[in-house]
């Protein structure tokens, strides 16, 4: 049997990429019909070399932009030099990153992961050390309290208190332990929270929810009443945080300060999978040896990107480029209502858009938009998110806001 001819990936169309990965890749995804090639700033190229505005910016994972010349020097220069030791060995970077990413964040304590969801996770276990070695809540005993419509993951452990029947649904049998309230809502959250509280777990603004932000109090709330009921304030800042807003934190809108951070995705500059869990000495330092790792968490490689990352938001630039041109975005949004777009909520460069249904779907205006050379993404039913990379202008900005109005002109 003669064997086919593979035809080069270099040389492939879009087309033939696109049905080259149905068979081979699992179909945990439903990516729009684009294959992109190369990347610079805040502009993408497929493999035919049409350009393509990004919107995304990888979820927020693209905050500075796609290859940042300041993080690919930083990467280029460690991978001469060392990239993993695992945490068997100290290595040279380590130091640094933790001690600016603290400074950064006002916290005292730095516990390095990879990914979003293994820092959620460890969170979590910090949290139920705390209750049982601190608090004193009797053994296995300990609860945390969650918001409804909340994104920390997709692990077994995140699932289980997720209210996505999609996430959830031929996972189970699920982790017990977590108690699901209304977002936004400080009676239902009060009524939750007992002596079993280990923490409450929120994310600051809701990305995946369609970038819901709660009333203003909510979250001061949130704070007295862990203060309050003596459990943890965690905030789940990997995607609402790190300039995307128009501060470090989404949390400083309020002036609220948590007991503990998740940070990722613009952690690693949109190069390395970087993520971390930040809070105090007295939290943190309840983790002895052995009792948590991961063999990539820290290592060189993701410590000089995610230092450069750092470096970058001292500078206070991108939280105001995030917060002055996140006027330009909500103004351009408000002229579209009541032109295909029904409602939006935005912060900063980051917007869930409600288009009225009888155009299309999200995912139907986000094709629309392809076509316009414009790279957005649906959430759920009509909505669409736009999160572009923080180093967008002005003109950029304007001109992907045109882009929205002429597909909602065509619906």
């Amino acid at each position: 049997m003669t064997a086919p001819t593979r035809v080069p990936v270099r040389t492939r169309t879009s087309a033939d990429l696109i049905r080259a990965e149905e068979p081979v890749l699992a179909h945990n995804y439903h990516p729009l019909p684009v294959v992109v090639a190369r990347a610079e700033g805040t502009w993408v190229e497929d493999v035919e070399g049409r350009r393509y505005l990004d919107m995304l910016a990888g979820y927020s994972a693209l905050n500075f932009g796609h290859r940042h010349p300041a993080l690919v020097e930083a990467a280029h220069a460690q991978l001469d030099r060392l990239t993993l030791t695992s945490r068997a060995f100290h290595n040279d970077r380590l130091a640094e990153f933790a001690e600016r990413l603290a400074q950064l964040t006002g916290q005292d304590m730095v516990l390095p992961m990879n990914t979003g969801a293994e820092a959620v996770e460890s969170g979590i276990k910090v949290a139920r050390k705390w209750a049982y070695d601190v608090k004193g809540v009797p053994a296995d005993r300990a609860t945390i309290v969650v918001a409804a419509d909340n994104f920390h993951g997709r692990t077994t452990t995140i699932v289980s208190f997720s209210t996505d029947e999609t996430a959830r649904a031929g996972f189970g049998p699920f982790t017990p332990g977590f108690r699901v309230v209304p977002y936004n809502d400080l009676a239902a959250l009060e009524a939750a929270v007992d002596e079993t509280t280990a923490a409450v777990l929120i994310e600051p603004i809701q990305g995946e929810a369609g970038v819901v932000i709660p009333d203003e109090g909510y979250l001061s709330g949130v704070r007295e009443l862990t203060h309050r009921e003596g459990c943890l304030f965690i905030a789940d800042e990997i995607q609402s945080g790190l300039g995307r807003t128009g501060r470090t934190l989404a949390v400083e809108h309020e002036g609220v300060v948590p007991d503990v951070l998740l940070l990722g995705k613009a952690l690693g500059g949109g190069i390395v999978p970087v993520s971390a869990v930040v809070g105090r000495r007295d939290v943190l330092g309840v983790l002895r040896p052995g009792e948590h790792g991961s063999t990539f968490g820290g290592n060189p490689l993701a410590a000089a990107v995610g230092t450069a990352v750092v470096e970058l938001l001292e500078t206070g630039e991108f939280q105001r480029r995030a917060a002055e041109l996140g006027a330009v975005l909500r103004d351009g949004l408000a002229d579209l209502v009541a032109k295909g777009v029904v409602g939006f909520r935005s912060r900063g460069l980051w917007a869930g858009v409600d288009i009225d249904p009888a155009l299309g779907t999200g995912r139907e205006i986000s094709q629309g938009l392809l076509g316009e050379g414009v790279l957005a993404k649906d959430t759920h039913g009509s909505t669409i998110r736009l999160a572009p990379p923080l180093t967008i202008t002005e003109a950029e900005l304007v001109s992907a806001l045109g882009a929205l109005a002429r597909v909602l002109g065509r619906g």
